[in-house]
Parts: structure tokens; sequence; C-alpha cells
């Protein structure tokens, strides 16, 4: 039977002389699925804007399934697909094995894994297969915080990785105290792409086409529905504000994937607060960045958070916040100066920010204004991509 060590050989090096071309480092990308959210969204940022000269740059996932998919397969790069039922079952071993050949057959010299299932998954059979190993994670554990099974194998596959990147300091302080070594973890915040200036609508047709009057405040939550968001508290404060403001419409934009119960309860929820007729469930769309250009607030009422996407592009469209005070929120928004932070759970302070900013149109340009200022010079997408290809090219040299 023939050894591990001749089924995994050593990697070619790094980098070999071809004439005078050096040969592109080849790098798999993985994640879960493509469905709207924060993580995958910044997974197809970073993998559309990585340097193609240095990086021959493929893509795993556990399923093809979701919107963002149509992105990366326009990028023309390999995608493969190793569908598992669970993260605990032989099945998975044999996926994982598969993988490991795989990586090693296509040469690849390093895996960067995106999130929880991939972490679980991709570390371990990477680090078996020889490539350098990075896991990413981007929340502060609350759904693993309930689990214990959850947290012990995030953990064990974090310390089997060369490094972890957190997209804040919450969320390095959280891996911290779950025993991570503070080597290990770097800091890489969430970046986007900001326009180069604010641009104001023109004829409003979303607004239009949610008939929605052209003068009413329209206030709107961006983000994935589950229950970690936090929407029944921001439905609870859209009660108080439209009491002060019966013209206001709030709009909760994303739909509930993997929580499909949830939305559901939201809309009953909000029959029972007789806001039928001022709340909008308007599904995932395609066109949030126009969105944000017809309204007038934008709030994360989220129970845990990593580094909030939403927030991050609500302050690039110059709009003011309201956040509660959880996770990185406290690191993108400055109270007083971009936006509000409010007690999560706290429905009637929520609504009170929420309202003090409808109230005053100078302290609505004046958060926008800034808030705008700050995501640009703090979270480019172009700082992001740089720190990520850095600390590729650390590791393969270490390793090298």
């Amino acid at each position: 039977m023939r050894g591990l060590d001749t089924l995994l050989e050593l990697d070619p090096p790094l980098h070999r002389l071809e004439g005078l071309q050096p040969v592109r480092i080849k790098i798999l990308k993985f994640l879960t699925m493509f469905a709207v959210g924060g993580t995958e969204r910044q997974f197809t940022y970073v993998t559309k804007s990585l340097d193609r000269t240095r990086f021959d740059v493929r893509v795993g996932c556990l399923s093809r399934e979701g919107e963002f998919f149509k992105e990366i397969e326009a990028l023309n790069i390999p995608v493969s697909e190793y569908r598992i039922r669970s993260l605990y079952d032989t099945g998975t071993l044999r996926r994982q094995w598969r993988f490991a050949r795989d990586v090693r057959r296509e040469g690849v010299q390093l895996v960067h894994a995106y999130g929880f299932y991939p972490n679980v998954f991709s570390v371990p059979a990477a680090r078996l297969a020889g490539c350098v190993t990075i896991a990413s994670v981007r929340d502060t554990g609350a759904f693993t915080s309930r689990i214990k099974l959850k947290t012990l194998v995030q953990k064990t596959a974090c310390r089997m990785a060369d490094r972890v990147i957190a997209n804040s300091t919450a969320v390095r302080d959280w891996l911290m105290n779950l025993g991570l070594n503070e080597r290990q973890v770097v800091i890489i915040p969430n970046g986007i792409s900001v326009p180069a200036e604010r641009r104001p609508p023109s004829t409003f047709p979303i607004r239009r086409e949610l008939s929605i009057p052209l003068d009413a405040p329209v206030i709107a939550v961006v983000c994935r529905l589950n229950k970690n968001k936090g929407i029944e508290y921001f439905l609870q404060a859209a009660a108080i504000v439209s009491r002060r403001f019966p013209a206001a419409r709030f709009l909760i934009v994303g739909g509930s994937h993997f929580d499909p119960q949830y939305q559901p309860d939201l809309e009953r929820l909000t029959g029972q607060l007789n806001l039928t007729h001022r709340v909008i469930f308007t599904g995932e769309r395609n066109d949030v960045p126009k969105l944000l250009e017809e309204i007038d607030l934008s709030v994360l009422p989220s129970l845990s958070e990593g580094l909030s996407n939403s927030l991050l592009e609500a302050m690039a469209a110059g709009l003011p916040v309201v956040a509660t005070n959880v996770g990185g929120n406290v690191e993108i928004v400055q109270h007083g100066h971009t936006g509000f932070l409010v007690p999560a759970r706290e429905a009637s302070a929520l609504g009170a920010a929420m309202a003090q900013i409808l109230e005053s149109p100078g302290l609505t340009e004046q958060f926008g204004t800034a808030g705008y200022e700050r995501v640009k010079n703090h979270f480019s997408l172009t700082s992001t991509v740089r720190q990520t290809e850095d600390l590729y090219m650390t590791l393969l040299h270490e390793r090298r």
C-alpha cells in the first residue's frame, strides 16, 4: 500500500523561472455557497480584485447556489463543488480526502477559507495536502456559543490554520478568548468600492416602484434576515417612530435563505404592531446602491456582528446610520459623529435615535458627510485587497 508521503508529495518550488517570467501562485478560495450576505459579498469583491498577474485563482465551495455565483462564473476561473450533508459523517471525510487530492494534483499552494463550514471542511484537508492555510472568522461567535460542539470544531480548525483573518478587533478579541495565539490572528477589515462623490437620486425609480411618496421619510434595514440581526426590535422601534412621523416608511431589504421561518414571523409582528401599510419587505435586491440613494436613514439592529458591509455601504452612500453597539459596529460608527450607537435589544433607544435624526436635517447632513469620509479613508476595497495579497505572500515566503 502506498504511504501518505507518496500520495501527497512535497510542493514544487514557489517560483520557477521559464525564461524571465515567474509562474503565477496558485491559490484557492473556499466558500459555503454564493447566497447574498456579508461574507459572500466580501469573498466576491476580493476574488474579483486579486492581481491576476501574480495569482492563479480558483474557487472551492460546498454548493454552487446563490446570486453571487454568476459574478464568480463570469471570471472564467475553475470552480469545484464538494457537496456534503453534514460536517460529521463519513461522506464528508471522503469529500475532504478528494479535496486534498485535488489541490495536490493542481499544485495549489494556498487555501483561504471564508466562514465556519469552509474553515472546518477545507483547512484540515488543505493542511494534509501541504498547502498554506488561512481560516476566516467574521462574527463574534454568536451562533457557536450556543452549541459547544461547533465552538470546539471552530477552535480546532482555526488552530490548524497558518493564520486566521478576523475582520474586526471584536472578532480578534473573541478568538483570543477562545484560546488562539495572538500571533496567529490577523485583522483585515472589510472593504468596499467607495464612489468618487455622493450622488443624489434624480427620478426616484425605486420609490415609485414601491409606491412610496417622494416626500416620505424612508428608513431601511439592509441585511440577510436571521435572528441575530434583531429585526423584531427594528419593527418595535418603527412603531415608536411612526407615531411621530406618520408618513414614514420602513424597508426591510434582504432574504432569509438560511432561516426561512424568520420573515413570516416578522410579517406577523408587523401586523400586530399595525405597521402593515408602513413596512415593506423587499426581499433580496441587486440594486442596493441605487436603493440607498433614495432613503434617508440606514439602521442595523444586530444582536451580534463582525464588521458590517451594510453599514459601510450606507455610509459610503452618504447616509446617517443608527446601529447597535455590538461587535465591529463600534469600529465603524463614531457615535455622535457619523451616526448613533444604541444598546442591542432596546427598541425604545433605537426608536429615539431614529427619530432624532429624522427631526434634524442638519444632523442628517453632518452624519452623512462624516460617514462618507470615514469609509473612504479607512474601509476601501483597495486596502483590503492589498492587505490580503500581502498576507498571502508573507505566508508563502515563510513556508518556502
